[in-house]
């Protein structure tokens, strides 16, 4: 790979008979944002963002965006799309995705969607499907559930009714499960059923998504050392303006925002909500993963600390080449 020049690698991108789509995913703190800008230029491509915090205005230090004026050098696409107040859902993500995707192959370009949101990039490749209206009544009745009788409960319950889902869910993830068994419940369905109805984007475009992991240990201390970063940066300070909005429900979620509204009502000192993100962010790094592992069309790239951003590129682009 050694010398060799970006045209080449251009001129095979443009052989392939359907228009190339590229993902790149992998855990928070992994390097993705460095190596999307090689790959970007190797590519000839543009950037969407698939992070379902980075949508939202004023999450910058917490969703570690990059600055607006490095953003102006490879076009980058779904940053900044709505105010912290106001809820984001995923339909909305691949409804503008997807006309993303259109724009850019229209320019003769590349869509490359950089992200560690597994289900943003889930719905973008398989679509949606028909999950009926949400049920705010059944929502609260199985939230009730969760409360008096715990998520174990709630998990076994999903076990009985749709086997299939409750395998690709995580006993402690019961935001998920709770809507797997909303759905069941709202349309007589399992989930895993309608999901399997879903038309994606695989008969249009040629979709490669690739992962990159390196050693846990790495991975975790370079997610403390960024929280640590995060503080240098202000990250108190943005938190504060944020909890005086009314934060929508999903924006709330993002890590950080409890942990140092905890700090502000006295509830904690300062080092100890510092030490419950880094906590909080290595158990999402582990979640993330999770996701990752069970989509068999990932190609995984394993990277050690000392691997360039560029040299990273260059072998996931040899690969879309082959």
């Amino acid at each position: 790979m050694k010398g060799i020049r970006l045209k080449s690698f251009r001129k095979s991108i443009v052989k392939k008979t359907k228009p190339l789509v590229v993902f790149l995913a992998g855990p928070t703190a992994v390097g993705k944002t460095r190596v999307s800008e090689a790959a970007a230029r190797l590519l000839n491509a543009e950037i969407i963002s698939c992070d379902s915090m980075q949508v939202y205005t004023g999450l910058d230090i917490l969703s570690s965006k990059l600055p607006p004026a490095l953003r102006k050098k490879i076009p980058h696409y779904l940053i900044d799309c709505v105010s912290p107040d106001k809820e984001y859902d995923v339909s909305r993500y691949r409804r503008e995705a997807v006309r993303k995707i259109k724009e850019i192959c229209a320019r003769g370009r590349v869509p490359l969607f950089v992200g560690g949101t597994g289900l943003y990039m889930s719905v973008v490749i398989d679509g949606l499907f028909n999950a009926g209206k949400p049920d705010e009544k059944v929502r609260a009745k199985l939230s009730k559930l969760l409360n008096d009788k715990g998520n174990e409960f709630l998990y076994h319950y999903l076990k009985r009714v749709d086997p299939e889902a409750a395998g690709k869910i995580h006993p402690h993830d019961t935001k998920r499960v709770i809507r797997a068994l909303e759905v069941f419940e709202t349309t007589g369905t399992p989930i895993s059923v309608l999901q399997k109805q879903r038309k994606g984007l695989a008969r249009f475009y040629d979709i490669r998504i690739f992962c990159l992991n390196m050693d846990r240990e790495v991975l975790y201390r370079r997610i403390n050392e960024r929280v640590e970063r995060m503080f240098r940066q202000g990250v108190l300070n943005e938190v504060v303006r944020l909890l005086s909005l009314r934060l929508s429900k999903t924006a709330y979620q993002a890590i950080g925002i409890r942990e140092l509204e905890r700090y502000c009502k006295r509830e904690c000192p300062l080092e100890e909500a510092k030490e419950a993100m880094k906590h909080n962010t290595r158990l999402y790094a582990k979640r993330q993963l999770t996701w990752f592992r069970k989509d068999k069309r990932i190609q995984w790239v394993e990277i050690s600390e000392n691997d360039k951003p560029l040299q990273i590129a260059k072998r996931i682009v040899k690969e879309i080449n082959v």
